[in-house]
């Protein structure tokens, strides 16, 4: 059995405007990667997210590479979706009519116990993060704040940063 999941939401916004919240550091960092974005998510690059919040009480950065990037339509990213392992994500951006549907989907683990949970943990991170992303280009505000500080300890799910940066 592949683990594998997608989430997908429409938001009332054109997906110009809707691609260039997730593409832009200073806007994808107005609602979900709150420890900030190193650049914008250009194809053949590797980015830093930081998240000050989740998981655990320290700030947590995760180099992201942009496999994939096409204007407006697709976004595809390698990162650390496990412990020790590299997923896929992609994210898509669907024009119907005025309004954009956003899929987001999340492959690449391996069938064990601790991948599974991983999985959706991540599954639950990327529906957040969309509804966030939704809340925050229709209506300018940051869903996340405060949403996640203290729940999630970064061994359970995640490598730490120091086990990151060894590999890299």
């Amino acid at each position: 059995m592949e683990l594998k999941f997608k989430v997908q939401t429409k938001i009332q916004k054109p997906v110009a405007e809707v691609f260039d919240a997730v593409y832009t550091p200073s806007k994808l960092s107005g609602y979900f990667t709150n420890g900030g974005a190193s650049g914008p998510l250009d194809e053949g690059t590797t980015v830093e997210w930081a998240f000050a919040d989740n998981p655990g009480d320290d700030q947590l950065k995760f180099p992201v590479t942009v496999k994939k990037m096409v204007k407006n339509e697709l976004i595809v990213l390698g990162w650390e979706g496990a412990k020790g392992l590299e997923t896929r994500v992609e994210m898509s951006f669907t024009p119907d009519g005025d309004d954009t549907i956003v899929g987001i989907s999340e492959t690449g683990w391996r069938e064990t116990q601790d991948d599974l949970n991983s999985s959706y943990m991540n599954c639950m991170g990327w529906s957040h993060m969309i509804s966030a992303l939704k809340a925050y280009t229709e209506y300018g505000i940051d869903l996340r704040k405060g949403a996640y500080t203290g729940l999630y300890k970064s061994s359970e799910h995640h490598s730490t940063t120091e086990e990151i940066r060894a590999r890299s």
